[in-house]
């Protein structure tokens, strides 16, 4: 059974249009790490590039002041500042310079090391979802609600909710991008049309698919994945890559057909 308070997010692709967007749930106690595995899951990303989460903490607490106690937030000197108080969860590596950012006020944590319980905690807390630092996809996350259920069996948990929209496309340089390709298949001619299909080696490609129960089904088993990838350092297995590309729908394609097949002769 869930023993732990559940978080109920609200999730979008930013700058993109029709919405990409996810409901979803995860106990309090998973790791900053492995949400953002999981929402790189939700949102079609594989592992391939860094990852980074910001929590606006003078933000979120300009917020709860104002939707807690509006009479007496002015009490507040900090709920006025304009000091932007941002904490970046990221991965440490080695290999990686330390975060900086003139701009903003900016207090790097360790992703792996902190529960999410204590990056965020009430409802209408927000989050950044910051991938591949190249395209530069973003992800903004809002708390919606934090419940109990005891009757929930944990097992079930990380679920997604509802949603709308396929996700990102790896490496097609950004939201920009993924307008483009999505604007070529709609038209399914064209020179772009032409490479963007002999690129991703379909000839159809769908922006607005949405499989709830396979999504739930990768839920359960790639964030593990992910997880080897960032924190181990391991690379995937083939079965691993396999899973990740969704050979299994392929192969049970191929069932299908075959069992249709055998009903017609």
């Amino acid at each position: 059974m869930a023993s732990h308070p559940i978080y109920q997010f609200y999730a979008e692709l930013d700058e993109y249009r029709p919405k990409i967007w996810r409901r979803f749930q995860v106990t309090d106690d998973v790791t900053v790490a492995r949400l953002g595995y999981i929402i790189q899951v939700l949102f079609e990303m594989t592992a391939s590039h860094l990852m980074a989460i910001e929590v606006p903490e003078r933000e979120n607490f300009r917020n709860y002041m104002r939707n807690n106690h509006p009479n007496t937030a002015h009490k507040y000197m900090v709920y006025d500042s304009k000091d932007d108080g941002i904490a970046r969860y990221e991965i440490p590596s080695a290999d990686l310079e330390p975060f900086e950012d003139p701009h903003r006020n900016v207090r790097v944590a360790d992703a792996t090391q902190t529960r999410l319980c204590r990056a965020v905690s009430e409802p209408h807390d927000k989050l950044n979802f910051n991938y591949d630092f190249g395209d530069n996809w973003w992800v903004s996350l809002t708390l919606e609600k934090v419940f109990e259920d005891k009757n929930l069996p944990s097992g079930e948990l990380p679920r997604v909710l509802d949603g709308a929209g396929f996700g990102i496309v790896e490496d097609v340089g950004g939201t920009n991008g993924l307008e483009d390709l999505a604007k070529a298949f709609k038209k399914k001619k064209g020179a772009e049309y032409k490479q963007f299909s002999e690129w991703l080696g379909v000839e159809d490609f769908d922006m607005a698919a949405f499989d709830l129960e396979d999504i739930n089904f990768r839920l359960k088993k790639i964030p593990r994945i992910y997880k080897q990838c960032y924190e181990d350092r391991l690379s995937p297995t083939q079965r691993s890559i396999d899973l990740i590309e969704r050979k299994y729908l392929r192969k049970k394609l191929q069932r299908d057909r075959d069992q249709l097949n055998v009903t017609h002769c």
